[in-house]
């Protein structure tokens, strides 16, 4: 099996059996200059290492670009991406004199998501704001960027001992908008112990109760699960496990099995049908969750300063994992390799909510992330 990634001039190419890899870059090698990086160290804009238990992933070299094009590398880092009470920041009546500035500052921060899932609620705050910023709105912009200042080399972390059962958490905060009585939703995916898809969104219209607002969550997330698990099958990744799909709100749970409330949705009729299918398919099991347990909660609100970083390490963002001291005693001395201390290690395990394990057993870099029980080959090749 043998998967290929391109973009531009840009291609990764990862698989489990080495001649036909090999067989690949021959012929491609006939086609167009190529240069053949070997292992994945860096792939548009993301840097991976390569460590003890799996992968880190990251973007700091992309984040202190953006900070040193703001003008910002000297910064104060602050704790958190938003001040608690967003209602209260001055200025939202005066417009910025430099939109241009907001705008180029808040689409670099998009990317920056794709290995940040702890920023992704903060950004969309800020770039729905793009259009027409005013001096509240670049505040927000620059605390966003004082908290990267703080957290520049987070990543995250990709364990390679770890199982295929896909959970989605779901949450959505009622018209959490004052201007328009919006309500914003989000979800984030797990496939095993590693979270691999997660959004944040205000919805384009109105929800007339917090059931309806979260039922629509629960509906984009069950969609973005039958897409996943559409893609795992034809990539040869089993799910003998059901996927779960946990909720914090009993009413729209209930919804997923009880025909008998049909009436009181009728304004979201649709997402009632597509969701219930999926039940009633046996292809989704939804759960409710408590509310302290809501992995989803940093994807609709700011938080405070604790719950916030409890959730943050949760999702897997995490510092780069310490190089180790001693290394492997079983490994080749030539190949170099980064674990984790126990402590921190014991503190993983500790915090480990609602079925999200992190079972890690030490691989190397040489032998890099299995693919179905085999192993894997990965190359970066850059065409020229």
């Amino acid at each position: 099996m043998m998967f290929l990634l391109l973009y531009v001039d840009d291609m990764l190419l990862t698989g489990n059996n080495l001649i036909l890899v090999s067989t690949l870059l021959a012929h491609l090698n006939k086609e167009f200059r190529m240069k053949d990086l070997r292992g994945l160290q860096y792939f548009l804009g993301i840097q991976a290492h390569y460590h003890s238990e799996g992968l880190f992933l990251h973007q700091e070299k992309y984040a202190m670009d953006l900070l040193v094009a703001a003008g910002m590398a000297d910064c104060t880092p602050m704790p958190t991406p938003l001040p608690l009470q967003l209602d209260k920041v001055r200025g939202k009546e005066v417009p910025f004199t430099d939109p241009t500035y907001f705008r180029s500052l808040a689409g670099k921060l998009q990317y920056l998501t794709l290995t940040r899932p702890d920023m992704q609620f903060a950004v969309n705050l800020v770039c729905q704001k793009m259009h027409s910023p005013s001096m509240a709105d670049i505040y927000l912009l620059k605390r966003v960027m004082r908290y990267l200042k703080g957290t520049v080399s987070m990543g995250l972390n990709i364990y390679s001992d770890t199982d295929s059962t896909l959970r989605v958490y779901s949450d959505s905060d009622w018209a959490n908008c004052k201007e328009t009585r919006r309500s914003v939703g989000g979800f984030c995916t797990f496939l095993g112990s590693n979270i691999i898809s997660w959004s944040a969104k205000r919805y384009p219209t109105v929800s007339r109760s917090s059931t309806e607002a979260e039922y629509k969550t629960l509906s984009i997330a069950a969609s973005e699960l039958k897409w996943i698990s559409l893609l795992l099958r034809e990539t040869g990744v089993s799910q003998p496990i059901t996927p779960e799909l946990y909720c914090d709100n009993l009413s729209a749970v209930y919804l997923t099995t009880n025909p008998a409330m049909h009436n009181c949705s009728k304004s979201f009729d649709v997402d009632f049908h597509f969701v219930r299918e999926r039940v009633a398919l046996g292809a989704l099991v939804v759960k409710h969750v408590p509310a302290e347990y809501q992995l989803a909660d940093i994807f609709k609100k700011s938080l405070p300063q604790q719950p916030y970083f409890d959730l943050r390490y949760k999702l897997g963002v995490v510092l780069p994992p310490t190089p180790s001291l001693r290394g492997c005693i079983n490994q080749d001395p030539t190949v170099q390799t980064e674990g984790i201390s126990s402590s921190a290690f014991e503190s993983l395990k500790a915090s480990t909510e609602m079925g999200i394990k992190h079972i890690t057993e030490p691989i190397t870099k040489s032998t890099s992330i299995s693919c179905n029980g085999n192993k894997a080959l990965t190359i970066y090749l850059l065409f020229t």
